[in-house]
């Protein structure tokens, strides 16, 4: 063998490898990206997932400022029940004096007293007050219900304007595509002459205004969907099958009256006002002092310093008007609540009773929308194998089906009030979204 047929055979050789090489490094390559493509995939899945009414409002509630200032207002009552188990109602205090006659005869007469003054409560006043930093710790809880309560409220009713209007869209575009079917025969027959000229244009007009009508509900549902991305922070998918769903009926355990999120919201700010009007009572005076000084003097310059102890106790008079004033607007405050709660209590009653009605009504006209829904479909079929052998006019043709795609507007829409008549029965009940 030559050295150049040597050559070249390490040439072929090294070739061989380094394509064996390249096949190995190319064998994993591949599978490591069918190892990492299913994450982008479920991330993008989970990106177009389908938006639900208890999604919107766990969006709509982390923006609100009562979520944002709730964990602040959970540390303040932390901080204030630690201050009502305190052994002082308030910290105590350091008091250092210093006398000389340095300025006046100067005979060396010097007197420094160092103490401490330790407020006092006074007879009841820690424990109402330990009172009422509970009182006050539960109805900071409450009242952060009572703040989603009204955010329910609100996303409710943006949600079902939602819901509405995508329902509007739908039976506008089957409506149009319905027109243009018909009118699409229309043409076929005016064609071939066994129509006139001007069913055409009576059939193209009904095309138009289908278009016109789905622009207006296109239209609607892009504001609709904007005041809940306005709400809730998030843009909802056009249409997704999930999103109608109903939430559940709540059943009869549910409906206490006094269980209700506003209810216990005036309950515990009652209780706060009760509390504070206790306190009050028990706050006639300024709290007294406990002081321990020692004091270390000497009468002139050469003499022996002498030392002494001092306990006293300083006691304020009463407060007079000031605490008369303060007891009356404490009582006032909760006078006024009492009466709030019974106005809302008749109020919650009234609105529950009606969401009932509202909810046994739906039922019924959804029963009664299906079933025209239904012999209008029906009706539809039948005028439509008529018009097509030529024994209906195209007049009547287009009223058939004007009326059937009402029907199926109206049947649709009463599917979304029975949903949202639940979810209002839910929100008169004080229940969050599910």
């Amino acid at each position: 063998m030559t050295p150049r047929t040597r050559t070249k055979a390490r040439l072929q050789r090294a070739s061989v490898m380094a394509a064996l090489a390249a096949c190995s490094l190319a064998t994993p390559a591949q599978h490591t990206t069918a190892t990492t493509a299913p994450p982008v995939a479920a991330s993008t899945a989970s990106a177009n997932a389908p938006l639900s009414l208890r999604q919107a409002f766990d969006a709509a509630w982390a923006r609100q400022p009562e979520a944002m200032a709730l964990q602040a207002r959970r540390d303040a009552v932390r901080a204030q029940q630690r201050a009502a188990r305190a052994w002082t109602p308030e910290p105590a205090a350091l008091e250092l004096s210093n006398r000389t006659d340095r300025l006046g005869s100067n005979l060396g007469a010097r007197e420094t007293e160092l103490g401490v003054a330790v407020p006092l409560w006074l007879p009841g006043e820690r424990s109402s007050s330990a009172a009422l930093a509970d009182a006050e710790g539960a109805a900071t809880e409450s009242r952060a219900t009572a703040a989603q309560l009204r955010v329910a409220a609100a996303v409710r009713e943006v949600w079902w304007q939602w819901q509405r209007a995508r329902i509007e869209v739908g039976t506008a575009g089957d409506q149009l595509q319905n027109a243009r079917l018909i009118a699409a025969d229309v043409a076929r027959r005016a064609k071939a002459g066994d129509l006139a000229r001007a069913d055409q244009h009576q059939a193209e007009g009904a095309v138009a205004s289908a278009q016109a009508g789905l622009a207006q509900a296109e239209a609607g549902l892009a504001a609709a969907r904007q005041h809940l991305r306005a709400l809730a922070g998030v843009t909802p998918l056009s249409f997704a099958a999930s999103d109608a769903l109903a939430e559940p009926a709540p059943d009869a355990a549910t409906a206490e009256l006094e269980s209700h999120a506003a209810l216990q919201d005036l309950k515990a700010r009652a209780a706060v006002a009760e509390k504070a009007a206790a306190l009050a009572a028990t706050q006639s005076r300024a709290n007294p002092e406990l002081t321990l000084a020692t004091t270390r003097d000497r009468s002139a310059r050469g003499d022996a310093s002498q030392q002494t102890i001092t306990l006293g106790i300083r006691i304020p008079f009463g407060a007079g008007p000031r605490f008369d004033a303060r007891s009356a607007n404490a009582r006032a405050e909760a006078m006024e609540i009492q009466a709030q709660l019974a106005l809302e209590r008749e109020r919650i009653t009234a609105e529950q009773e009606a969401a009932r009605v509202r909810l046994e009504a739906s039922r019924t006209q959804l029963m009664a929308a299906e079933r025209r829904a239904q012999l209008a479909r029906e009706s539809r079929g039948f005028f439509d194998k008529s018009f097509r052998l030529g024994e209906t006019d195209l007049p009547t043709r287009l009223r058939i089906e004007a009326e059937a795609a009402e029907a199926d507007r109206q049947a649709a829409r009463t599917r979304i009030e029975l949903a949202a008549a639940i979810s209002a029965w839910r929100q008169a009940l004080g229940l969050l979204p599910q």
